[in-house]
């Protein structure tokens, strides 16, 4: 099943750089986007609901949507069968 991973991030969060870390290494491929270079991802990530990064969003091939606020390994090894 295709799924699409995006997840909104700032160099500066060491959280960010971790999951995207944990991501690489279970071979999950995703687009990563700065709120900090790119005021559109700051736009979305706030239209979002979320106060920090980062923000993963996890669309599936039907077209269903999951976000997960944070690094939350459990939640994302439940939603990206890990």
């Amino acid at each position: 099943m295709e799924r699409k991973v995006v997840i909104y991030s700032q160099e500066t969060c060491s959280p960010c750089q971790a999951e995207k870390e944990w991501l690489k290494n279970n071979n999950v491929q995703f687009e990563d986007r700065d709120i900090r270079t790119h005021s559109q991802y700051m736009d979305e990530v706030v239209a979002l609901g979320a106060s920090a990064t980062p923000v993963t969003v996890i669309t599936e091939e039907g077209g269903s949507e999951e976000i997960v606020m944070g690094f939350d390994k459990e939640r994302l090894s439940v939603l990206l069968g890990i």
